[in-house]
């Protein structure tokens, strides 16, 4: 059961080279999906597809909730959203801005929204406008979780966190999925949030989707090879997906990681992490293979 699926999602723009490339994923129900990206990738513009803030070209297709019928009223309110900036007006208060949630969403809880402020220590009656980008930030967050929605699309909102609020972060976004009737989608250039919460790993590059992948199978099936440049062009390359050169060594992202090690015993294999599965696949030469 898949509580968001991207099929063939295309975007051109008229007034820029950039567009969204035949974006396909998948999120199931009860996970937090990490999409990863360097800025300008297309994170962004494909959270705002998946939003309707932007039309998508012809013949993609956006499904949510398993295709449930709802109205736009009604998709609206089982979807919490964050972006990496604040759209509160400056001059209102928490409580203010409650009583204008309470409006606009049916299922606002002002109960729950309190009980968030008071995790996160903010002000009920101090206006938003005096509050650092990390208040913001876990302000934004606490609104997004009171009106009880099944998928909150996050962008980028640990960015200004300092270690302690991020963690209190985390921890809240992970309590949201435990029930396995909720998502997320986590769009963050701060990898380390990943390997701690993240379940799937999605990575854009170019408008385009390069692996989208469950960090379990990531990191059990594959990991980096490190080796010389002498050995490395000897070697078998049907499990190597893409490889950097530096000065003086290849790292390699290779699968089928124990059959490898029992092929090449003294070479050195290390566990993968996003960082640099990103920077292999975006920065070195990628092998044609199918990460599904």
């Amino acid at each position: 059961r898949y509580i968001l699926e991207l099929k063939n999602v295309c975007k051109t723009f008229t007034k820029s080279d950039f567009k969204l490339d035949n974006v396909s994923f998948s999120v199931p129900y009860g996970v937090i999906m990490g999409l990863v990206g360097k800025n300008g990738s297309g994170k962004t513009t494909t959270i705002k597809s998946i939003l309707d803030i932007i039309n998508i070209d012809k013949g993609g297709e956006i499904k949510l909730f398993e295709g449930e019928r709802v109205d736009e009223i009604g998709l609206k309110n089982n979807i919490g959203v964050v972006f990496d900036s604040s759209c509160f007006s400056k001059s209102l208060t928490p409580k203010q801005i409650s009583n204008i949630m309470a409006g606009i969403y049916q299922k606002w809880d002002r109960s729950k929204y309190v009980e968030f402020l008071n995790k996160f220590d903010l002000p009920i009656n101090q206006r938003v406008g005096t509050f650092s980008k990390g208040m913001l930030m876990k302000f934004s967050l606490s609104v997004a979780l009171s009106h009880s929605p099944k998928l909150l699309i996050l962008d980028e909102v640990t960015s200004g966190l300092d270690p302690v609020a991020r963690d209190d972060v985390l921890e809240t976004l992970m309590d949201f999925i435990q029930d396995e009737k909720h998502s997320i989608i986590f769009s963050t250039h701060i990898t380390s949030d990943l390997e701690k919460i993240a379940d799937y790993i999605t990575l854009m590059h170019q408008g385009k989707i390069l692996l989208s992948i469950s960090k379990e199978r990531l990191l059990s099936d594959f990991a980096i090879l490190r080796c010389k440049k002498s050995e490395f062009f000897k070697m078998d390359n049907k499990n190597f997906w893409a490889y950097l050169e530096k000065e003086y060594q290849v790292n390699v992202l290779v699968s089928n990681v124990e059959y490898l090690k029992s092929q090449y015993n003294t070479m050195v294999f290390d566990r993968v992490s996003i960082e640099e599965l990103l920077t292999i696949l975006i920065k070195g030469e990628s092998y044609e293979r199918n990460f599904s």
